[in-house]
């Protein structure tokens, strides 16, 4: 799956990068355009993940500059995705490293983000985008032993649909 958006996106991006921006030097836009995409990438990623970090920024000025909404958005939800995975994956290893001095939640937020997990069950999934109490719901959510595939669906359509506000009203469409 990861490569088949990786196929599916890589062209669009190098479409955009090369697009009537050759005038001077011929690879430094697109070169530019590229790092740009993948820094909004890192950066989604990061943010989802149990690390403290923001995408939005990040979405919001590239969106600004006039790249391809529908390629930021495919970027920055796919990033944010992944790093939600990545939460999910150390909650299904948690009983192993919670223990672990470097370990970024406290069993507090754990218990409540696990509370809210068990009270609401997967659907509490559709708040993953959700600052301060998404990132704990996705691991949560490992914790707990929610099987991959419904997990994946709710946090791609959360994270989507997160991002998709936030374009529509940084491009003044809402």
């Amino acid at each position: 799956m990861l490569l088949l958006f990786l196929l599916a996106s890589a062209p669009a991006a190098w479409a955009e990068a090369s697009a009537g921006t050759w005038a001077g030097t011929a690879a430094a836009p697109a070169l530019t355009t590229l790092a740009a995409y993948a820094g909004l990438f890192a950066a989604a990623l990061i943010a989802a993940t149990i690390l403290p970090a923001q995408s939005e920024a990040v979405v919001v000025g590239m969106l600004a500059t006039g790249h391809a909404p529908a390629t930021v958005l495919a970027v920055a939800t796919f990033g944010n995705v992944l790093g939600a995975v990545v939460n999910w994956i150390l909650g299904r290893q948690v009983d192993r490293l919670r223990n672990r001095p470097w370990f970024p939640i406290s069993p507090e937020k754990l218990d409540r983000a696990s509370g809210w997990y068990r009270c609401y069950g997967r659907w509490s999934l559709l708040l993953s985008w959700a600052p301060v109490i998404g990132d704990p719901l996705t691991l949560a959510a490992g914790v707990l032993r929610e099987p991959f595939w419904p997990f994946l669906a709710l946090v791609t359509l959360a994270k989507l649909g997160r991002y998709a506000v936030l374009a529509a009203v940084t491009l003044q469409l809402l």
